[in-house]
């Protein structure tokens, strides 16, 4: 059809678009429209806009409005694919879906298949798709494995990956630039829409989503419709001037809870699950007539009470929910009054994001305070508000060629139909990720999964692939791809012990290496109860309902999320102004005395500057150093350090890091002048040097149990029969042995070891706080105690040997014997 035959027909139905906007008593904003005639153009694109402001509308209606009309007792087949990174999402967003398809295409069928999918839903949509299908990346990948998937996928006329952000940094979004890819091929018309709230590198988000070849032609559409954002502090009534990490705890209770009673509801965001629930624990104690007010919510619990908890968000009736990440996306909900965010949110598009579930409609105010658990944190949240007002957000970094998810991909294609080896590389280098991928690691990669490589290619389990005669690549053992297909995917995780009460009823999970640790009769707080431990049988940890008293509060391995590289910025700056005596905002005000005595006993650093402390202490002698990057850039700083001091005069140190420096301590005196801060400092040999200290070889092994996972080179157990953690280890350190000795070259080792540094000790930023700190002025002092600053490093030191109680009564000491050398 011609532009000219189309014109009226998009005309009218845009127009029966904003006759039901009409309806619902909004109006379309301009990028909504935009976005509207950028689809009907063809175009593929990215959509950036505040939450709330109407993202999943701007998308879904230009398919919607252009889509076949279909038949009141056969929908059309499956014409809009929606990818959502969370399986919480998909039923959110399937609702919202419908809600306009309702409206605009009444015959439209509208579906969603992830993990939680039930079976009879599974076997129809085998038998015919929705109209508009709401799946996640691992659904998506495992559906491309079915022989038939280009017949299934034959209409697809458009995909929306929605919180493109999430995904564009992580291998899950490797696999879904894989898959478009594999999608583009199947139907070239294809237009690809993505949608992302908080986002600063929108150019390679862009080019990651619709490939490079296509990216001058997608369209970049930014909805800059004022979003007014109102970011507060929950100001302790008085600051200790040595602070150590979590020592506010849950001093600010009163004020949370008076927060909670002041609106109608709020939401209480947590960084890791484990003070979720501790707050919610403590919330419950302080006010029992909540009960059933309040609830939490985390990706551990059970669906059932997930489900339970987003439903009494959409119907008001809980008055506050304490959360994890687990509903900082788009979640539809009515919107809440308030957002409180307990600790730092250690970035600005987190604390964005999070701030977006309040006044989650267009024109409302969105609402956060930031309640800090220790008094350097309110440094963090007014340099967070600095950079909020000034529209500055953290770029999201994409990943390039990781070999573990090409090897998966492989597999993946040759159980879809097969493929010939030409064609799928040609394909695969339409990505971003991939696109300058080589030859000769190409052809690695399939002879990876054809032969096992050069040391497995004596087993059969891992002489996955065939190329036949007509050289298409297949699958041909049955087992094979069932075990494939049982592990598609690349979130990675500890293995997961199901919680059941004695009387059957399952709780949700947790880490098997958090169980392992218990004993009968100890108890733990899950889920919001006091448990007592039973027993463990086949994976599943028995418990029952204990008397509150005193518990352990569960555990996750998940690393505590470092200062991001801008908010460091920030808050170097802020210091610096606060060396120049200006203390402009309510924080900076309430920290001063805490500022002022570190630059009496020390010094303040300028932006131009960082500063160096050392000092004996009777357990010791320490340095100090204060680059404000972040704790992950501090470990590989303080690898480095320690490795460098050692090489000369071999000596053991003990490191201490958090978000602000780190610390080094040894049991006999070390040299550290300015010119030993220099060969600290040099850049020759910084990689090797970091991994000579950081014992690479054990780190990379424990790192190749996710690539061993995510390559399919081991199997993670049948459903209900899942493999132990140390099952796992053992086979992927078993695999790891095998490659280093019989095939050193391996490019899954030279991964795992990449990934080491770019996971644990961020090297990229690592080189980049080296090269700033080379260019700056070290400052270097000697004071005779711990400054305000080295004090909650110092605490970190003896956090790793004394027990809660004994190390609160430990420091409660030396925070006596400061403030009393410290005086008024």
């Amino acid at each position: 059809m011609t532009a000219a035959h189309l014109a009226p027909l998009v005309a009218d139905a845009f127009a029966a678009a904003r006759a039901w906007f009409a309806s619902q008593g909004f109006t379309p904003f301009a990028f909504q429209e935009a976005a509207w005639r950028a689809y009907a153009e063809g175009r593929s694109g990215l959509l950036h806009a505040p939450t709330g402001m109407g993202k999943t509308y701007a998308a879904l209606v230009g398919p919607l409005a252009l889509g076949v009309r279909g038949e009141t007792n056969r929908p059309p087949p499956l014409t809009v694919l929606w990818l959502t990174p969370l399986r919480a999402l998909a039923q959110d967003t399937t609702l919202a879906l419908a809600r306009a398809a309702q409206a605009l295409q009444p015959h439209w069928s509208v579906g969603v298949r992830t993990g939680d999918t039930p079976t009879s839903e599974r076997a129809r949509q085998d038998r015919r798709l929705p109209t508009i299908l709401v799946t996640t990346p691992e659904s998506l990948s495992l559906m491309l494995s079915r022989a038939d998937w280009r017949e299934r996928f034959a209409h697809l006329a458009c995909v929306v990956v929605d919180e493109w952000h999430e995904l564009m940094s992580t291998k899950r979004g490797v696999q879904v630039e894989l898959a478009l890819a594999r999608l583009e091929t199947n139907t070239p018309e294809l237009r690809i829409w993505g949608l992302s709230a908080t986002l600063a590198n929108l150019e390679d988000a862009r080019a990651c989503l619709v490939g490079p070849a296509h990216a001058a032609h997608a369209s970049v559409i930014e909805g800059i419709v004022p979003k007014d954002i109102a970011i507060d502090t929950a100001r302790p009534p008085t600051i200790e001037r040595f602070p150590w990490g979590g020592h506010i705890g849950l001093k600010l209770l009163p004020q949370v809870i008076r927060a909670i009673e002041n609106a109608r509801s709020t939401l209480i965001f947590t960084n890791v699950r484990s003070a979720t629930e501790i707050w919610y624990r403590a919330l419950l104690d302080a006010r029992p007539d909540w009960a059933g007010q309040i609830a939490l919510h985390h990706g551990s619990l059970e669906r059932e009470v997930r489900d339970f908890v987003e439903d009494g968000l959409r119907t008001n009736k809980l008055r506050a929910v304490v959360c994890t990440s687990s509903l900082d996306l788009g979640v539809d909900f009515a919107p809440v009054d308030q957002v409180l965010q307990i600790g730092s949110p250690k970035g600005v598009a987190r604390l964005l994001q999070r701030a977006g579930r309040s006044g989650h409609r267009p024109g409302a105010v969105s609402k956060i305070t930031v309640v800090p658990t220790q008094a350097l944190e309110l440094v963090e949240a007014a340099a967070a508000r600095e950079a909020a007002q000034n529209r500055a957000i953290e770029p999201r970094t994409p990943l390039r060629a990781p070999i573990d998810v090409l090897v998966q991909h492989l597999v993946t294609c040759a159980l879809g139909g097969g493929f010939r080896p030409t064609e799928l590389l040609a394909e695969v280098r339409t990505t971003h990720a991939y696109a300058a991928l080589g030859d000769d690691e190409w052809q690695w990669a399939l002879d990876f999964v054809a032969h096992g490589g050069a040391s497995l290619n004596a087993y059969p389990e891992y002489r996955r692939v065939v190329i036949g005669d007509a050289g298409i690549a297949q699958v041909p053992d049955r087992q094979i791809a069932y075990r494939h297909r049982m592990q598609i995917g690349t979130i990675v995780s500890d293995s997961s012990i199901v919680v059941h009460l004695r009387n059957g009823r399952r709780l949700g999970h947790v880490e098997e290496s958090f169980i392992a640790r218990l004993s009968p009769g100890d108890c733990f707080v899950f889920a919001g109860r006091v448990l007592e431990f039973l027993r463990v049988r086949e994976m599943t940890a028995w418990v029952a309902p204990a008397p509150a008293k005193s518990a352990v509060v569960t555990r996750w391995l998940g690393a505590k999320m470092p200062l991001s590289t801008l908010l460091s910025e920030r808050v170097r700056r802020l210091v610096a102004e606060a060396k120049r005596g200006r203390y402009d905002s309510p924080e900076l005000a309430l920290v001063r005395p805490l500022l002022e005595l570190q630059r009496r006993w020390s010094a303040l650093p300028d932006e131009r500057e960082w500063l160096c402390e050392r000092m004996k202490l009777r357990d010791g002698h320490y340095a100090f150093f204060y680059p404000f990057e972040g704790r992950l850039a501090h470990l590989g700083l303080a690898t480095l350090f320690a490795y460098r001091l050692s090489r000369a005069t071999p000596r053991s140190f003990s490191l201490m890091i958090n978000d602000y420096g780190f610390g080094l301590r040894a049991a006999e005196p070390f040299e550290l002048g300015l010119r030993d801060i220099g060969t600290l400092l040099a850049a020759p040999d910084v990689e090797s040097d970091i991994l000579a200290g950081l014992n690479a070889a054990e780190l990379g092994r424990r790192q190749f149990r996710e690539i061993a996972r995510v390559a399919g080179l081991v199997f993670q157990g049948y459903p209900g029969q899942p493999q132990s953690n140390r099952q796992l280890q053992a086979s992927s350190g078993l695999l790891w042995d095998v490659f280093s000795e019989y095939d050193p070259q391996n490019r899954l080792l030279a991964q795992a070891t990449r990934e080491v540094l770019e996971r644990q000790i961020e090297a990229p930023r690592l080189e980049a706080a080296l090269a700033r700190m080379r260019r700056a002025r070290a400052i270097v002092t000697t004071p005779s105690r711990p400054t305000p600053f080295a004090f909650p490093l110092v605490v970190e030191l003896f956090r790793e040997k004394l027990t809660t109680e004994a190390l609160e009564a430990r420091v409660a000491r030396m925070v006596a014997d400061l403030e009393k050398a410290a005086g008024v």
